[in-house]
């Protein structure tokens, strides 16, 4: 991958949201004859999002930032895309900006105003057809502006930003029904259920490597895993070498970060500089995002 190709211009925008990033739908192309998966981090914050493109830029990867509900709430969607835009100008790597867990068209569409390279739309909580059709919207909207999409079929575990599911409710992905769902909507990557979880994990994770290797052999498209913090590298690894295209990780560069706020605080409680709280937490999520980016084997990809 040299340069920056594929990259996107929003010219339709208004010209203090032009920007550029890298479609997702490329680097996961990419990825898909490299044999390798490129990590999607998710970004609440400056220091995150520094921490993610530096990561990136010292592995000499590709990399995608994303953006959950909780962020856009958060930090509102003007301040997430003005640093991901400010990010993104200034690497030296590919850089893509993504929706995490989009869960209606309204959202979808905000995100595409605002120069998003890629979003997610979960409809797994619908009835297949539901989901389908909420699906086929958002491709709708997004491939004319050359968007890419990415949708999840079957339920994680855990708890993402305001959508939870129990154990019990949590149901793996049917390949069959990963073939018929790709087919009815032409959709590009597809995050499935086999076995983890979002935030984190009270044991080890079990990943269903049998049933990955069945949704591969029946559907031509990139395979997204969510809720990796806490998989050993071992088995992403392995999901890898199956199909997987796109790691997404979050929880594990919040326990980082937040872990050495609070060793700079526990070292000197009185301390009042928000630099020197957050600069050592900057430091400990390019550490762990590294980490990730070796794992995935995108080092060395851009």
């Amino acid at each position: 991958m040299r340069g920056r190709p594929g990259l996107l211009f929003f010219s339709g925008l208004p010209g203090n949201l032009q920007m550029t990033f890298v479609p997702v739908d490329f680097l996961l192309k990419e990825a898909m004859k490299g044999n390798y998966a490129v990590g999607a981090f998710n970004c609440n914050n400056m220091e995150i999002v520094q921490a993610i493109v530096r990561a990136a830029e010292e592995e000499n990867a590709p990399v995608i930032m994303q953006a959950s509900q909780g962020a856009i709430k958060y930090a509102g969607i003007g301040f997430i895309t003005a640093m991901a835009r400010e990010a993104a100008a200034n690497a030296k790597v590919p850089v893509a900006l993504h929706l995490d867990h989009g869960t209606s068209f309204d959202q979808v569409m905000q995100c595409l105003r605002n120069g998003f390279s890629g979003v997610m739309i979960d409809g797994s909580k619908h009835p297949l057809e539901e989901n389908i059709a909420l699906t086929r919207q958002v491709i709708a909207a997004a491939r004319p502006i050359g968007v890419s999409v990415e949708a999840e079929l079957g339920k994680i575990g855990g708890t993402e930003d305001d959508i939870t599911v129990s154990e019990r409710e949590a149901m793996f992905t049917d390949p069959a029904e990963a073939k018929y769902f790709v087919e009815q909507t032409g959709v590009d990557s597809l995050a499935v259920a086999i076995g983890t979880a979002h935030g984190q994990y009270k044991g080890e994770p079990k990943l269903d490597f049998e049933r990955l290797k069945k949704i591969v052999s029946m559907v031509d498209i990139p395979i997204v895993l969510h809720g990796s913090s806490g998989v050993p590298g071992e088995a992403v690894q392995e999901a890898i070498a199956l199909g997987v295209r796109k790691v997404n990780i979050d929880t594990n560069i919040r326990e980082a970060f937040v872990a050495a706020c609070r060793k700079v605080l526990d070292t000197d409680s009185r301390e009042i500089d928000p630099r020197k709280v957050l600069g050592p937490a900057r430091e400990a999520a390019v550490e762990v995002i590294r980490e990730k980016i070796r794992i995935f084997g995108s080092s060395g990809k851009a």
